[in-house]
């Protein structure tokens, strides 16, 4: 089992990986969520952290939702990335290949101890 700070490292990240997922196509939160899930099964989250991510990247304007009626079952809510969305993402794909550097040079370094 997870521990707390570890479940937050993940959830640093989550907005990274959402604006990923829609930057190839619109989804609405349960899709994300399976996604994420099938897509990475070792990135424990779930769907209150999707769903609250989704509301803040939206608040900030990174992402568009929508009400899709036009398909059998109940309505969802669907969610697109904007153009502001596009260039967040830019921006977190920046701090992770600095986080991997770094995380690369800590595994270098760890296997020198060996």
């Amino acid at each position: 089992m997870k521990n707390k700070a570890t479940k937050r490292q993940n959830y640093r990240h989550t907005p990274a990986f959402i604006l990923l997922f829609l930057a190839k196509k619109d989804l609405y939160g349960a899709a994300l969520l399976n996604a994420l899930k099938e897509e990475m099964p070792n990135y424990s989250i779930d769907s209150a952290v999707i769903y609250r991510t989704l509301q803040e990247l939206e608040e900030e304007g990174a992402v568009l939702s929508y009400w899709e009626t036009d398909i059998s079952g109940p309505a969802k809510k669907w969610y697109k990335i904007t153009e502001k969305g596009y260039d967040k993402l830019k921006q977190l794909r920046q701090d992770i290949l600095l986080r991997k550097r770094i995380f690369d040079y800590f595994i270098e370094e760890y296997e020198t101890l060996k």
